[in-house]
């Protein structure tokens, strides 16, 4: 069977709610679905290098996906941001990019590798891999060396040849790949630990820490999510203090500020918009939560990232004749 064509390129925005009458509304950040054309056999999945899926595989502006990246890159200079944190590229690396992240490259040249896309659908054969996903995205610089490059190497050139030659069952192989990538790469996460603590303590940490990547700033209850890890305030407070050095509630508020900054500096929308968009009931409060977290006021936090890019028209990963 010849080798499906590569998901073409097209502009899409995130569509608003519903309603009729409704006022005009600041543009949001690019936020880009995945599309591949109908004939394809794998509305959820796509594989290719950088070049095959399309030039925003390296977009340069800010932007967010409804759907997953991995991205292996091999070769190349330039950094790499995600949710306002920069990394130079020093291949060869890893890298997760889970739903509702902000990313961008910058001064890229050179780069070579491979990336992965798909959406929670293909993930049905293998839920727990959403966990893999938060937690790799959680720390997504994993440098590779050695025998852990090569074998990272493998499983995505493998899940590429099997995308290419679509055999006899080649979906569900895709998705048992995708599986073993991730389990083999949590196991390096595994294997690098943070500082402190004992194994359990470890453990512990590690699921708060998914559970925030995975609910962000919309649970803001250290009690909830010691029952959903199902260990005590106490022991939550303890555990999380001596493994990351900050206690849930310190990570709690600095997962809210973060999506703070990723709404202020990437978005029209307005201090209040965004004070409400967090929960916060009161603008001037969450004015004075943010510049407690971050040391700047949400304007100058805002002027301090060059304004916003939500008047950006570029084209997007999405077919131009997808549906709706």
């Amino acid at each position: 069977m010849p080798p499906a064509a590569p998901p073409q390129s097209g502009a899409r925005r995130g569509d608003g709610p519903a309603g009729a009458s409704a006022p005009a509304r600041p543009e949001p950040l690019p936020l880009h679905r995945l599309a591949i054309p109908a004939r394809d056999q794998l509305p959820s999945f796509a594989i290719g290098s950088f070049e095959t899926i399309g030039p925003l595989s390296l977009a340069s502006f800010p932007h967010r996906h409804t759907f997953y990246e991995v991205v292996h890159v091999t070769e190349g200079g330039g950094a790499h941001v995600v949710d306002f944190a920069e990394e130079p590229l020093r291949p060869p690396h890893l890298c997760v990019i889970t739903p509702g992240q902000v990313h961008f490259w910058q001064q890229v040249q050179g780069v070579q590798g491979r990336v992965v896309l798909f959406t929670d659908e293909f993930l049905i054969p293998h839920p727990d891999d959403r966990d893999a996903l938060h937690a790799l995205a959680a720390r997504p610089w994993l440098h590779l060396a050695g025998e852990d490059a090569d074998a990272v190497a493998y499983l995505v050139g493998e899940m590429h040849r099997e995308y290419l030659r679509r055999e006899t069952g080649f979906i569900s192989v895709l998705q048992s790949y995708l599986h073993i990538l991730l389990t083999r790469a949590v196991r390096l996460l595994d294997a690098r630990p943070p500082q402190g603590g004992t194994s359990r303590a470890v453990v512990v940490a590690q699921r708060f820490t998914r559970l925030l990547g995975i609910n962000g700033p919309a649970d803001t209850s250290v009690r909830a999510y010691a029952a959903r890890v199902g260990v005590s305030v106490s022991y939550l407070n303890e555990v999380v203090k001596e493994v990351t050095g900050s206690t849930p509630g310190q990570l709690i508020r600095q997962a809210q500020a973060l999506e703070a900054k990723r709404l202020l500096g990437r978005t029209g929308l307005t201090v209040a918009q965004v004070a409400r968009q967090l929960g916060f009931a009161d603008p001037a409060y969450f004015c004075r939560f943010f510049r407690r977290e971050t040391g700047v006021s949400p304007g100058e936090f805002r002027r301090s990232v060059g304004g916003n890019h939500h008047n950006r028209r570029t084209e997007s990963i999405e077919g131009p004749d997808s549906p709706g």
